[in-house]
């Protein structure tokens, strides 16, 4: 399994009804997977796990799969702030046909010690054969995982990785100078992706992607291929518009996104809203001023 690249945390689209959106997300994937993006990640933060039933998550991740085909990898979001119920949670997903791994945040709100989340995630990973992706985005769960840890972490043999959101670059750098070189460090931040790849990270799990998978796999490609010049160029042009994705809590600007290019709708549950005006129509600016609204959606990915 080639797990490296630019990496989408999939949205879920709902419908009015605040059903999930079955067909919209079976496009979606579609979609990204035209567009050069090398992995999938399902009911993560970006999809709004959180607010699922578990027959709509595992509905979720069954449809990602289904859409994907075997043509790259699918790493579905497991997270739960009860490490049993997380084991019960990745005893089901261990049964699922085509899934190529897990990937599994800290647990939220109880706020665990270091030994807390190192026995937790050593639990998750003996309850499955399935490859696991680490996530650490501490401005979500209240906690940070911190290198040690992860170094611990590493030796349990199907902890394959880590999404590293913590937006802290010493500590990224902790993390690459120390593991080995088999452990693949993911960004979960776009704006810091190519500053993870030069430091020896392999990509990004993007919220950017989402809207413009071209555009961000090209980047992370031309950086793994150490073509900086193309790498920087790219990620100029759109630093604001990834900036602008987290104005307000996600995913309500990328799902506002995507329903201006056409892409789909702004439905969100609870307590997760849609963005405000202010917000809206700065994201509305962005776009045209990257030249991203157009009659013909495939102009888009022309834009440079």
């Amino acid at each position: 399994m080639n797990l490296q690249g630019c990496g989408t945390a999939l949205i879920t689209p709902f419908r009015p009804d605040g059903s999930v959106d079955e067909a919209a997300l079976h496009a979606h994937v579609q979609w990204q997977v035209a567009n050069g993006v090398t992995l999938l990640v399902p009911c993560g933060t970006t999809g709004e796990a959180a607010t699922l039933t578990e027959r709509e998550w595992l509905r979720v991740i069954e449809i990602t799969i289904a859409a994907a085909a075997g043509r790259i990898p699918v790493f579905a979001g497991c997270t739960h702030n009860a490490t049993h119920q997380a084991v019960t949670n990745v005893k089901k997903l261990s049964q699922l046909h085509g899934l190529s791994g897990i990937l599994t945040a800290s647990p939220y709100y109880n706020k665990p010690g270091q030994e807390g989340q190192f026995r937790h995630f050593r639990a998750i990973a003996e309850a499955t054969h399935l490859p696991i992706l680490l996530y650490n985005i501490p401005g979500r769960t209240g906690v940070n995982l911190e290198p040690a840890t992860v170094l611990r972490l590493a030796e349990i043999p199907n902890i394959v990785g880590i999404k590293e959101s913590s937006g802290n670059i010493v500590q990224i750098t902790e993390l690459l100078t120390q593991l080995p070189r088999s452990f693949r460090i993911f960004s979960g931040d776009d704006t810091l992706a190519l500053a993870t790849i030069a430091l020896g990270g392999i990509g990004v799990i993007s919220v950017a992607s989402n809207a413009v998978p071209q555009q961000i796999s090209q980047m992370i490609n031309h950086a793994l291929s150490d073509d900086w010049i193309s790498a920087r160029r790219i990620q100029r042009r759109y630093y604001h518009f990834m900036q602008s994705l987290f104005l307000e809590p996600s995913p309500a600007p990328i799902k506002a996104v995507l329903a201006l290019l056409g892409r789909g709708t702004e439905h969100l549950r609870l307590p997760m809203v849609a963005v405000s005006d202010p917000v809206r129509r700065k994201l509305e600016r962005t776009l045209g001023e990257l030249g991203l609204l157009h009659d013909d959606p495939e102009e888009a990915l022309r834009v440079f």
